[in-house]
């Protein structure tokens, strides 16, 4: 059939098909396109794994040289010269592996590089939304120790199998057949593990995982443990969960330790069959016993890249499912788009004082496991500059308030706007530097007093006592046995719950932010606290800073614009309060 001006030879329609498919796979996601950007290096690294692979048919061919010529001939000097080249060809592929494993380590450190600050965005972002995200920079690590592995080194020595087969086929069909057959047997080994073994061990693992958690979780109230006596009752419920990660372990390792067992009798059976066929081939006086020695190792070597796959069957499935896992997270959380429209964050607020606005239009809040909402059509606006109490009965919503106006809450439906720009278009570090919050936990991280006042981010001295003399804990820190640089421990544990909440509001009035939103920060305080949060209100407000503050105290009413009543997820009162002007009028309360 003739082939027109508006058609395609055949061939070239049967591979366009299955070229689109790999194509699109390729462009699917951003995580996707960015590998695809490394074609190059890729492209190098399987250039070397060819001169890899071709020079190891070397010791073959020097073997048939040494039983077939040096043996007959008797003559030294082919044994010095074959032997030489074999120096060199080994020297080569030496070079050539060395040269492809720093390549692909290059490659991992560039991919770990470009990815871990989305990555560790995404995490937090994640976690924001009440899921694991610490995974996740788990799944960046296994990517890139994948490319660095056995695994991705099997894969690229895979497509050589069917060379080192013909090569065995050039030597004797026999001894191609015997090749083929083992591979086919390695195969099916490795697909019955995927299917017997692989599902055992991820059930258990997952089931260690989670008995982890757990015992993690009870040692961080070891204190309440010991006091009440449950250290037993603990023991008991440990052990349940203990027995059934134990019964599915040993279910997965006794199927593990079957096939491997099983592929270790197909190896050795392997060696002496195609040693046997060697050997039969020779009696009968179809190839040189340098051939069958040679046809020992090429079966070997055509079998190898299989029997690598099967061992790093494991580690790839669980690097594909990393791979899976980034991927949706990059394309569910995209880049945080920068500070909306060009619009300056240092120009944004017109009000006198530089205090942020906060308006809610029929937001509504909700979480997992609830038929309803916990907060329902909530539209309200707080001035700029404005001190807004919230208080309610215990549930009523809210620390879920409060969580919503700073985007902080991942069930939020509705619109939050700070400074009449929606959340979604800020720039979330930026207009980070401008909130100040404190959480109902206090919530304060590994280093020192200074490092988390500072907010982990450049150590300002001038700052950081400014926020503490605000917050009234200067005095307390430097009583501390290394002032600022006191390590607090994990979560703050060397230090009492006021300790805590102290500093972490100032950590909340560093930088002198414009919003300042504070969940019950009088929770833990004693006279001198509650007397020290009174004025650092009252200072802020000084500045024009805008306060949203939850509290069931009535005292703390003395310094606030108005107070917000919630009951039932809804706004139940919205009222002025009398207050006096600035901290000399609180002094005489």
């Amino acid at each position: 059939m003739r082939t027109t001006a508006l058609q395609k030879p055949d061939f070239l329609l049967t591979f366009r098909a299955p070229l689109e498919k790999v194509s699109a796979f390729f462009r699917r996601s951003e995580l996707s396109r960015f590998l695809c950007s490394f074609h190059r290096e890729f492209l190098y690294a399987l250039l070397f794994t060819a001169v890899v692979n071709l020079l190891m048919l070397t010791p073959t061919l020097y073997m048939l040289q040494i039983f077939d010529r040096v043996l007959v001939s008797y003559n030294e000097f082919t044994l010095l010269a074959v032997t030489l080249m074999l120096l060199f060809f080994l020297g080569v592929m030496s070079f050539s592996e060395w040269v492809r494993g720093r390549l692909l380590v290059r490659l991992g450190v560039k991919l770990d590089m470009a990815l871990n600050g989305r990555v560790f965005a995404a995490a937090f972002q994640y976690r924001e939304r009440g899921e694991d995200g610490g995974g996740l920079l788990i799944d960046l690590a296994r990517l890139r120790q994948f490319l660095t592995g056995n695994g991705l080194f099997a894969l690229m020595d895979t497509p050589w199998t069917p060379i080192y087969i013909l090569v065995l086929f050039l030597l004797h069909p026999l001894l191609g057949i015997l090749a083929i057959i083992f591979c086919l047997i390695l195969w099916g080994i490795a697909y019955i593990a995927s299917r017997v073994v692989e599902e055992p061990l991820e059930t258990a693992g997952q089931a260690d995982q989670k008995e982890s958690a757990w015992l993690r979780g009870k040692m961080r109230h070891v204190v309440a443990v010991n006091a009440m006596g449950m250290l037993w009752n603990l023991q008991r419920a440990w052990l349940k969960k203990h027995r059934v990660t134990l019964l599915q372990g040993s279910r997965g390792q006794d199927a593990q330790a079957r096939i491997q067992a099983i592929t270790r009798f197909v190896r050795l059976c392997q060696q002496s069959s195609s040693l046997a066929a060697g050997a039969l081939l020779v009696i009968h006086g179809e190839i040189s016993p340098g051939a069958m020695i040679a046809a020992n190792v090429l079966v070997s070597r055509a079998t190898h890249p299989v029997d690598a796959l099967t061992n790093a069957w494991k580690d790839m499935r669980s690097t594909w499912r990393a791979f899976l896992r980034l991927e949706a997270a990059l394309e569910a959380l995209p880049p945080a788009l920068s500070t909306a429209k060009g619009v300056d964050i240092e120009g944004v607020s017109e009000v006198v004082g530089g205090g942020f606005s906060v308006e809610l239009v029929e937001a509504q809040a909700s979480a997992p496991n609830r038929s309803q909402p916990l907060l329902k059509d909530i539209s309200l606006k707080i001035p700029a500059g404005m001190a807004l109490a919230v208080n309610g009965a215990s549930g009523s919503g809210k620390s879920t308030l409060v969580r919503m106006m700073l985007g902080i809450w991942p069930g939020t439906e509705g619109e939050v706007l700070i400074d009449g720009l929606a959340l979604r278009e800020w720039h979330r570090p930026d207009l980070g530097r401008h909130v100040g919050y404190l959480p109902q936990n206090v919530e304060l991280f590994t280093g020192t007093v200074a490092e988390n006042i500072a907010r982990f981010g450049k150590l300002e001295p001038e700052k950081i006592i400014a926020a503490s003399q605000q917050a009234g804990v200067h005095d307390m820190i430097l009583r501390f046995p290394k002032g600022y640089d006191t390590e607090i421990g994990e979560g703050g544990r060397f230090l009492s719950g006021g300790q805590r909440q102290r500093i972490g509001l100032a950590r909340a009035l560093y930088g002198d932010p414009r919003l300042i939103v504070l969940d019950e920060p009088d929770a833990n305080l004693d006279d001198a606290g509650d007397h020290a949060l009174l004025e650092a209100i009252l200072k802020s407000k000084e500045r024009g800073a805008t306060l949203v503050l939850v509290t069931h105290r009535p005292g703390i009413l003395k310094v606030m614009d108005s107070l917000l009543t919630l009951e039932g997820g809804k706004v139940a009162r919205w009222s002025r309060l009398l207050r006096p002007a600035s901290a000399a009028g609180f002094s005489g309360l």
